[in-house]
Formats: C-alpha cells, sequence, structure tokens
C-alpha cells in the first residue's frame, strides 16, 4: 500500500530518479568546464555590489578556464558514478578565482594578459591577475625561478601593464614579494634567512622592482594594483607596514592577504585593518627615524594582542583607537579566501623534533572558505578573492625530510602548480560554506 502511494506521488520519487537528475547535471557541468564555460554555480559569487570600497559599479569577476587536470578529474569521476564530488570540482572551477602570469619574454606576457582581459570584457567581467616574476622569486624554494634582474623584470612588467591597457582588472604584484626579501634586515635588526648570493639580491632592488611595477601598472587608471600584505600568522603589523610604504603601496590600490594560505577570514580582517593603521599612523612623522620608530611601535597581532587567543585582539584595537589621533586609514586590502574554509593545519602531532612540518604546504584536511565578493563587512576591505587556485598544488612537500615522499601524505605531492586531485576532493568536501549540498 504504502509503495503504491509513493509511486503515485509526484513529491516522492524513488532513488534512481534522483542519481540520474544528479548525474544529468553533472554531465552538464563537466561538459561546460571541459569547453571553458563560465558557469556560475552562485551568481552572488561572481557579482556583487558596491558597498562603499571605491568600487564604481557592480564587479563580476573573471571565471578562467580550469586547468586540463581539473577537466580529467571531473569526467573520471562522473564515469566512476561518484557524481557529488564531480559537481563539487565543477563548481570549484567555476567559481571566480586569480589567473597567473609567472614568465615568458614580454611580448609573451603581453599577448596573454591581453587575452585574458579581453576574455573577460567578453563576459563583462573584471578579471583577477597575479603578476609572479621577480627574481629571486621565492628565494629558490618550491616556487624558485622569475627575472634575471630588476631592469628585464620591469620590461617585463611594462609589458604585463600594455596587456591590460584601458580594460579593468585588479593585479595582486608578487606573492610573497615583500614577505620573502633577498638579504633583508627586519624592522627590529633581525637579519633574515633568505640568503642568496647573487648580484643584485638585495632589499634595494627588489624594492626598486615593486616601485617600478607599481608606477608602471597604475599609469593605467582602471587597473587597481595590491602589494603583498603576507598574513596574520607572518610579519608583525609594523614590519609589513612599513615594507609596504617602501613598496610603494600609497600610489597603490593597497595590499593583499593570505595568498596560498589558510588562515581565518576574520583575522585577516583585523591584521588588514592594523596595517592600514599603522600606516596613517606612522606616515604622519616626515623624517625617515621617526617613521621608523612609529612603525615599530604599531600594536599587532603579537602585542598587545595574544597571536594564539583571537579573543585578546581588542586590546591592538584599542591601541589604534587611542594612539590614531585623527590619523585616517586609507590603504585598502583583499583576502585570498580560497583554501581557508577550516583554517591552518597544526601539523602532524608528535612531529620528530628539528623537522620543519611545512604547515603551508599541500596541508590535508584543508575546505574552500568564502565566496569572492565585495561584501566585506570592513570599509577597508575591498574584496574577498579566491586568489591562489584551488586544486593546484603548493609543490613536493618533504617536511624536513629528504624526500620524495610527502611523510603526511605517504605519496610525492606534484610539483608547484600542478593539480592535486587528492587534494582538490578535500577542498570540496571541507568547503565552509559547503559548496554542495
Amino acid at each position: 500500500m504504502s509503495l503504491r502511494r509513493s509511486r503515485q506521488s509526484p513529491s516522492r520519487r524513488p532513488s534512481p530518479y534522483r542519481r540520474h537528475r544528479s548525474l544529468a547535471l553533472a554531465v552538464v557541468a563537466a561538459s561546460a568546464v571541459a569547453l571553458g564555460v563560465g558557469v556560475v554555480a552562485a551568481p552572488a559569487a561572481a557579482a556583487a555590489t558596491s558597498t562603499g570600497h571605491g568600487w564604481e559599479h557592480d564587479v563580476r569577476f573573471y571565471v578562467p578556464p580550469p586547468a586540463p587536470g581539473a577537466v580529467q578529474q571531473i569526467k573520471s569521476l562522473v564515469h566512476n558514478g561518484d557524481i557529488k564530488d564531480a559537481v563539487g570540482i565543477a563548481r570549484m572551477v567555476t567559481t571566480p578565482q586569480a589567473v597567473w602570469f609567472n614568465g615568458g619574454s614580454p611580448a609573451q606576457v603581453r599577448r596573454a594578459v591581453h587575452r585574458t582581459v579581453e576574455a573577460a570584457a567578453r563576459r563583462h567581467a573584471v578579471p583577477v591577475l597575479v603578476a609572479y616574476n621577480l627574481p629571486f622569486r621565492d628565494c629558490a624554494q618550491y616556487s624558485a625561478g622569475g627575472a634575471a634582474d630588476t631592469d628585464a623584470y620591469l620590461r617585463w612588467i611594462t609589458a604585463f601593464a600594455a596587456g591590460i591597457g584601458k580594460r579593468p582588472a585588479l593585479v595582486m604584484l608578487e606573492p610573497d614579494g615583500l614577505g620573502i626579501i633577498p638579504n633583508n634586515t627586519d624592522i627590529n635588526g633581525t637579519k633574515e634567512w633568505c640568503q642568496p648570493t647573487a648580484p643584485g639580491a638585495t632589499p634595494q632592488e627588489r624594492y626598486r622592482a615593486l616601485n617600478g611595477a607599481v608606477d608602471r601598472l597604475t599609469a593605467h587608471r582602471a587597473t587597481k594594483v595590491y602589494l603583498d600584505g603576507t598574513h596574520s600568522a607572518w610579519l608583525g603589523v609594523g614590519d609589513i607596514a612599513q615594507r609596504l610604504v617602501k613598496a610603494g603601496v600609497q600610489h597603490a590600490r593597497g595590499f593583499f592577504l593570505n595568498v596560498s594560505n589558510f588562515q581565518t577570514t576574520s583575522r585577516q580582517l583585523k591584521y588588514g585593518t592594523w596595517i592600514s593603521e599603522c600606516i596613517a599612523y606612522a606616515t604622519t612623522v616626515g623624517d625617515e627615524a621617526g617613521r621608523t620608530a612609529r612603525f615599530k611601535a604599531c600594536g599587532s597581532q603579537y602585542y598587545p594582542a595574544d597571536p594564539n587567543d583571537e579573543s585578546t585582539w581588542y586590546k591592538t584595537d584599542q591601541w589604534y583607537a587611542a594612539n590614531l589621533a585623527g590619523a585616517v586609514p586609507k590603504t585598502h586590502f583583499v583576502v585570498d579566501t580560497s583554501r581557508n574554509g577550516k583554517g591552518p593545519w597544526a601539523g602532524p602531532p608528535n612531529y620528530p623534533a628539528g623537522l620543519d612540518p611545512e604547515v603551508w604546504c599541500n596541508p590535508p584536511g584543508r575546505g574552500l572558505g568564502l565566496r569572492p565578493t565585495t561584501h566585506t563587512g570592513n570599509r577597508l576591505a575591498d574584496a574577498l578573492l579566491w586568489i591562489k587556485t584551488p586544486g593546484q598544488s603548493d609543490g613536493e612537500c618533504h617536511r624536513g625530510t629528504p624526500g620524495p615522499t610527502d611523510p603526511v601524505r605517504g605519496m610525492v605531492d606534484p610539483p608547484a602548480g600542478a593539480w592535486f586531485p587528492q587534494m582538490a576532493i578535500e577542498l570540496v568536501r571541507n568547503a565552509v560554506p559547503p559548496i554542495v549540498r
């Protein structure tokens, strides 16, 4: 009797109907991805209304064509009947995200950038572009490479800017460019670890390259440029604020946070606000010595707040409320939320002493974060963006061992930038908010 009623009721279809419907949806999604069609799973992720951050109109961020590895993974999942994960990966790669440019000749990068901004324009979208080609990039770590010297870099970035032309674009200028500076001494007088001996490996050349890039890119008024602001578990507020000013942030739109990392959005919004407040506080004094002293005095995530207890971060808010004395923060920022849904990884328990667990490198169990939007709830935060391409590897993680096997994952991780199917599945399954229900 109950079986007959269920067959007659249009609201209670048997499970094969739902399975076939889901399969059809997944096949459509996979087909769209394979063709490079900009299917957007959640319209609010791709289009957002101006909220007082300086956007002149509604912003629809660009969805680039997916990586071939993603297309192949979707097809394999559909073939194997894993429909939910197939839909999840399809939705992940059809969410707006950045396009990275990490080399090539000036002519090549100009053409590649031009193709991207024109493709975005045809879809009435704004592209997020990453320029990643500084000399001594990543200090010979997993993403080593870059231009031969500063002059070569400036020729490259000039061509990059020419490729954008008059089209609107957001440019994330050189991830790690201020977090890792060759032969640098930090604001407290401590010599940092990156110490290449090659000619030109100096802080002065790094700042010359970044200032030159800012000048070339901002010559196009529709281009918004953001410099590397690291993240809240890295440099103190005063240190990164001083580096940003030296790199020309006051001539750019602002800075970016958390690129290729996993720190929580709430902490980045606080950290970014403090950096902007520190810049306003420190630059009210004209001479270099006075500015340095004020940068060093800036409240940060390390003091008076406790970096390990976010409930104490109001203390640093209070520090700025008491010390800004009318200085108005004007430097804006964006936050990479592509992989921070679950926050940072603490590392494996009981990891051998003396070995670096590389908690930033392909950490297990992470999830996609908030979708791209300009609705940030913070007047200085222009947008939440997916800057690091989710699903791509951070590199062949050895975690302090000789390698080549990643001792945490029990496999050899793909090279930096290559598609990492296992991590892609983790990001989808652990997404906060969920990307598939």
